[in-house]
């Protein structure tokens, strides 16, 4: 870990905040505190070590995180943390530079998990999968060594829609990337503040702050992934329907037991017309009751 005092060229690397760009942090902050509010995601001396890729989203994610930290009635820490998975031509001088110019503490960590994902990953096969569970396992080693209490990645509202659909028809599970996360090991909470920000509000915020984009050779350039399939079925729907996104991230905080089919959250065979109250679940229905 590095703690970096304050860079004479920390200028370098920050856009002109004009008003667009004031108008869209306000906004930003607002859906990221309402978030961290609503999951307890950051409390009082909480050392947080937010994940950065180069990507526009962690990028977008520390720089929220740092106003806010300036702002917040509790005191916590930030530290940056990047994993070098050694890709061919990673410009390693990029993210150093960038948080030495803003003065954030941050610690580089080169693991060469490239050469083993595609060592063991055939040809023409997806990545993503091995990868993210060498990059995890990294990062919890990592987060204990710093004495991290949270680990903060950068998902955001379009990655939790997308992860919900590929899980339905993919996996047969009812299940997305939540807020905040237990490890299995219950050694580590991860958070998601970003979980309500818009995949696009992120990318013009990205543009309009200037990050140094660090693209990702290994997954994003693959073809024929799933989730670029399913981001574009979402994207097609919301064109048609403008609005059906919001809706279905609503649907994830207005969860109806009763009327879905897992017995292990609803006991359905002692429900009888003599069971004082019967359905828990009628509020939603009569909120949200709209025609096929």
């Amino acid at each position: 870990m590095r703690p970096m005092p304050h860079s004479p060229d920390r200028a370098a690397f920050a856009s002109k905040f004009d008003e667009a760009t004031e108008r869209l942090q306000i906004h930003l902050l607002r859906q990221v505190g309402q978030t961290i509010g609503d999951y307890g995601l950051i409390e009082a001396d909480d050392r947080v070590m937010v994940c950065l890729s180069g990507g526009k989203d962690s990028y977008g994610l520390l720089d929220l995180l740092l106003v806010l930290q300036k702002k917040a009635p509790i005191r916590f820490e930030l530290i940056a943390v990047n994993l070098d998975q050694k890709q061919p031509g990673f410009p390693a001088q990029v993210l150093p530079e960038y948080l030495t110019a803003l003065g954030v503490p941050f610690h580089i960590e080169a693991r060469d998990t490239y050469s083993i994902v595609k060592r063991l990953i055939p040809e023409g096969q997806t990545t993503c999968s091995l990868c993210s569970r060498l990059r995890r396992g990294h990062l919890y080693r990592i987060a204990g060594e710093l004495g991290a209490t949270k680990i903060a990645l950068g998902h955001h509202r379009d990655d939790v829609l997308e992860t919900l659909l590929l899980n339905l028809l993919f996996t047969g599970k009812l299940k997305t990337m939540p807020p905040k996360l237990l490890s299995k090991d219950k050694r580590h909470v991860v958070i998601r503040p970003l979980a309500a920000v818009r995949e696009a509000d992120l990318a013009r915020y990205a543009e309009l702050r200037g990050f140094p984009i660090i693209p990702c050779d290994l997954c994003g350039s693959q073809p024929n992934l799933k989730r670029k399939e399913v981001k574009e079925f979402l994207r097609n729907w919301e064109q048609r329907i403008p609005g059906c996104t919001d809706s279905m991230f609503a649907a994830l905080s207005n969860v109806a037991p009763s009327l879905l089919l897992d017995r292990r959250l609803f006991d359905f065979s002692s429900l009888d017309l003599s069971e004082d109250g019967g359905n828990q679940d009628a509020w939603l229905d009569e909120e949200h009751e709209t025609s096929a």
